[in-house]
């Protein structure tokens, strides 16, 4: 039987000053449905390329990701960018939230890009922000929360499409340890109460050996991190 998602001799070059650089070198692993993996290695080790790469944002230079026996890199274009879309949900160091609108239109905007309808979209997302604690906020806008609460949105954003994989990039970079062991609890409990899959990238070791299964990144290679 298929893992939900299969990554198979996945590789990934730069070229700088004429020189090249291998940030990811035959990357091969399983990943399960239901699974929250944490990725870490040292600064530079292309943590983010190998993020990047399985949500599709970045092609690799050579390899294969199957999800769900699919063939995700023999897509088209349009094809990987509706995969993309429906299929998975990023949450991304900085929240990058739109200023001008408050929490709940926030959360709902990737419904309203898709022209869903409004009034459902938005009542969706007041759910979502009351899930991640947030119910209070929903009328809020980013300039009037603080950073932990701006990545509670973030994540209740991530969730809008019921994505079947969430991504996350140093989610808690930006913010101090007891905020960002917060989300973190907050991803395992995503994880658990909602049956997402989801890798976290994170240079927090402590914070990593929370996840139930750890992987690291090293010399270009994803390894166990047990």
């Amino acid at each position: 039987m298929s893992a939900f998602l299969e990554i198979r001799d996945v590789s990934k070059s730069y070229f700088l000053h004429g020189k090249r650089i291998d940030v990811l070198r035959n990357v091969t692993i399983d990943i399960q449905k239901g699974e929250l993996v944490s990725l870490v290695g040292a600064s530079g080790s292309g943590k983010s390329t190998f993020l990047h790469v399985v949500g599709t944002l970045d092609a690799p230079a050579t390899g294969a990701m199957r999800f769900e026996g699919r063939s995700v890199f023999e897509m088209n274009d349009a094809e990987v960018a509706e995969f993309r879309n429906r299929t998975i949900g990023f949450v991304f160091q900085s929240h990058f939230l739109l200023p001008e609108f408050t929490a709940a239109e926030n959360v709902a905007m990737p419904a309203l890009i898709r022209r869903e309808d409004r009034s459902a979209a938005v009542a969706r997302a007041r759910e979502l922000l009351d899930r991640v604690g947030l119910r209070d906020r929903a009328d809020h806008k980013p300039g009037e929360m603080s950073g932990g609460e701006s990545q509670r949105v973030a994540l209740a954003r991530a969730l809008m499409l019921k994505p079947a994989l969430l991504l996350a990039d140093e989610p808690t970079g930006n913010l101090d340890p007891a905020t960002g062991e917060g989300i973190h609890q907050l991803l395992r409990e995503m994880n658990r109460d909602l049956g997402i899959t989801a890798v976290v990238v994170t240079h927090n070791e402590t914070l990593a050996k929370s996840m139930p299964r750890r992987l690291r990144l090293k010399a270009g290679e994803v390894v166990s991190a047990d």
